[in-house]
C-alpha cells in the first residue's frame, strides 16, 4: 500500500460551495444577443473521500434547456475543474478560493462569486471572450442556498 493521503485546507475551502442552490435571473443584453431569463438549480456535494465536489447543474437560460456536471479538485496551482455541458461541450478552468470570493477562469469565460449573509448568498459576475479577445459581461447571477 501507497502513503495515506490526507484532505488539505484548501480542499476544505471548497465548503463554501456545498449545497442546493436556486437562481433566476437574466443574461446580460448586448447588440448580438437580447436578455433572457435564467433560472437554474445547482447541486455542489462532496465525492467520496471529499477531495472533489461534484457540481450537477440545470435549468433553462431563455428557451435553451441547459444541463451538466463537474469536476472540482485541488490542482499544483489553486483549483481546477472539468464541466462537461448537455451540448458536448467541455471546459476546462482554472481557479482560486480567498475565503467568501471564489475566481474562475477558462479557455472562454470567468466568473467572480463573492458569498454573503453566513453563506447563503452566491452573487456571481460571469464573461464572456469574444473572437476580438475583449472580455464582456454575459451574465450576473444570484444563487439562494436552499439546503
Amino acid at each position: 500500500m501507497g502513503p495515506t493521503i490526507g484532505r488539505e485546507a484548501r480542499h476544505e475551502a471548497h465548503k463554501v460551495l456545498i449545497g442546493k442552490w436556486i437562481n433566476t435571473r437574466h443574461t446580460t443584453k448586448t447588440s448580438e444577443a437580447p436578455s433572457v431569463l435564467v433560472i437554474t438549480s445547482d447541486v455542489y456535494e462532496w465525492a467520496p473521500g471529499g477531495f472533489y465536489v461534484l457540481h450537477q447543474a440545470y435549468g433553462n437560460i431563455g428557451k435553451t434547456s441547459v444541463e451538466g456536471i463537474e469536476i472540482i479538485g485541488v490542482g499544483d496551482e489553486g483549483y481546477r475543474s472539468r464541466f462537461d455541458g448537455s451540448f458536448s461541450n467541455v471546459q476546462w478552468s482554472r481557479g482560486a478560493i480567498d475565503g467568501d470570493v471564489i475566481r474562475w477562469v477558462g479557455e472562454r469565460t470567468r466568473c467572480v462569486a463573492t458569498f454573503t449573509d453566513l453563506g447563503l448568498t452566491q452573487t456571481a459576475h460571469h464573461d464572456v471572450q469574444g473572437e476580438s479577445g475583449k472580455w464582456t459581461a454575459s451574465m450576473d447571477v444570484t444563487l439562494r442556498r436552499i439546503v
